[in-house]
């Protein structure tokens, strides 16, 4: 099977692969190159494929879209990030998603500003006009 790991900037992944296996919403399923044509949401969690050595490799995966459409597999995603093992997939997404939420934290602080100044601005009118 081809495996194409797609993320809105970019194509993280596309890989000969001999099985994969990953979670939706039902659970854990496996994909093998027989089996039937489908599509399924993806929720947040791991994705482990077996490349072509039969070397094992995990990634990292927000929810997303799986579409099996014969040879070819694409997992459309906002996020996935790659690991060589589970522990240092583990210690970089933990630092990934800390970088964010400190990113998200600041940008909810400049909205709050600005949310405010907008309000004062508009009282100001207010006052002027009232």
């Amino acid at each position: 099977m081809q495996l194409q790991i797609l993320t809105p900037s970019s194509i993280l992944l596309s890989e000969k692969v001999q099985k994969i296996i990953t979670e939706a919403p039902g659970g854990s399923f496996c994909l093998l190159p027989r089996h039937i044509d489908f599509v399924t949401a993806l929720v947040p969690g791991l994705l482990l494929y077996t490349d072509a050595d039969n070397k094992e490799h995990f990634l990292a995966v927000d929810e997303g879209i799986l579409v099996k459409q014969g040879e070819h597999v694409r997992v459309s995603t906002r996020r996935a990030i790659r690991g060589e093992s589970l522990e240092t997939l583990r210690q970089t997404v933990k630092q990934e998603f800390g970088q964010l939420d400190e990113k998200e934290k600041q940008l909810r602080s400049s909205l709050a500003r600005l949310e405010a100044d907008v309000v004062r601005r508009f009282l100001e009118l207010e006052g002027r006009h009232g």
